[in-house]
């Protein structure tokens, strides 16, 4: 463990010195991609340090052990035990930081939240865990930029999907993928009975044109007339923008701008994410071999998490966690669901 400690120290001075020189910042991918490995290894760096002052200061004690003065020997054996256990909790933390971190933690997200199983009741959801995960990120710090949705005429989405940048946002949410289940009264029921729903969510790891090489000749481009709400501009003119990956099939459209331009560039935006989480679930095979497991089909059998209003309980069924605080979770309080998962599949990394 310590020869690898060393090195990502070493590492991590080195890339220290580096983003410093003329070199690096004339190369705009080189310069991003040191910094993220610099930003990957600064935890671990950090807390070796830490590590390496404790057990310096713990091989002082045991020295002073021998001391003839059995005041002094008295203290040293005080502070011996402290240091031991503080030294534990560290060598805790650096074996969970030494799992290899996802290289595409530190990367912005494309979120695509959808409804599935439950007619209107399951659009209105879809809208309520979308806001959920606006509120999260404004917590956060990060900005939510809407790219497309499809909505109902009771307020729900069909579909709506979001890029979320800043800090850290695919580590965070990248847990969120997969099907999402209510239980709740709709507002539309008379009689008072509980309906079950399902909403699918995937966390896609936004892909720069550096991930992904699009060719045009794969891509066939519609412009049609936007529908729906967005003003007199919007629904008489060629804006909206409808892209087809020929290879793959995949299909995005846009149409929430005046401008072709801008929802092209949208448009474009998904599709390289798209495109990019299929090559990351053809390396990660023995996982998920497509992404329709990661995401499910949006049947009420298939689910990560269950959020029963009655009850004011929300439960994610992977890591057995349940609480009771739905109220504040759906208002964006996502934290501690968040945290329990990362630490669940880095403890699944570590066996």
């Amino acid at each position: 463990m310590f020869d690898r400690l060393d090195a990502a120290l070493n590492r991590y001075r080195e890339l220290e010195e580096l983003m410093g020189t003329p070199d690096l910042a004339a190369n705009p991918n080189r310069l991003r991609d040191a910094g993220r490995e610099l930003a990957g290894l600064r935890d671990l760096a950090e807390a070796y340090e830490v590590w390496k002052g404790v057990r310096a200061r713990l091989d002082e004690s045991q020295a002073l052990l021998e001391d003839q003065d059995a005041e002094i020997a008295a203290m040293a054996r005080d502070e011996i035990a402290g240091l031991q256990a503080e030294l534990e909790e560290l060598e805790a933390r650096l074996k969970t930081l030494l799992i290899p971190r996802d290289p595409n933690d530190s990367k912005n997200v494309v979120l695509e939240v959808r409804a599935g199983t439950g007619g209107s009741e399951a659009a209105l959801f879809a809208a309520d865990l979308f806001r959920m995960y606006a509120r999260f990120a404004e917590r956060a710090g990060w900005d939510v930029e809407m790219m497309s949705a499809s909505e109902t005429d009771g307020g729900g989405f069909k579909e709506v999907v979001a890029n979320i940048s800043g800090k850290d946002v695919y580590r965070a949410l990248k847990y969120e993928s997969g099907v999402h289940r209510v239980q709740r009264v709709p507002v539309t029921e008379a009689q008072g009975r509980i309906h079950t729903s399902t909403v699918t969510v995937a966390v896609l790891p936004e892909a720069e044109e550096v991930d992904v090489q699009v060719n045009e000749s794969d891509l066939r481009i519609d412009r049609y007339r936007s529908s729906g709400p967005g003003g007199q501009s919007v629904n008489t003119t060629d804006s909206a923008v409808r892209i087809t990956h020929l290879p793959t099939g995949l299909v995005v459209t846009c149409q929430d701008e005046k401008s072709q331009h801008k929802n092209r560039a949208k448009a474009m935006k998904i599709l390289r994410s798209r495109l990019f989480d299929l090559e990351l679930q053809k390396q990660q095979e023995e996982r998920a071999s497509d992404r329709r497991s990661k995401i499910g089909s949006g049947e009420r059998s298939e689910r990560i998490r269950t959020y029963n209003f009655p009850q004011n309980r929300v439960t994610d069924h992977r890591m057995g966690v349940t609480l009771h605080k739905l109220d504040l979770v759906i208002e964006g309080d996502l934290a501690e669901l968040s945290e329990a998962a990362q630490v669940h599949f880095q403890s699944e990394a570590l066996e």
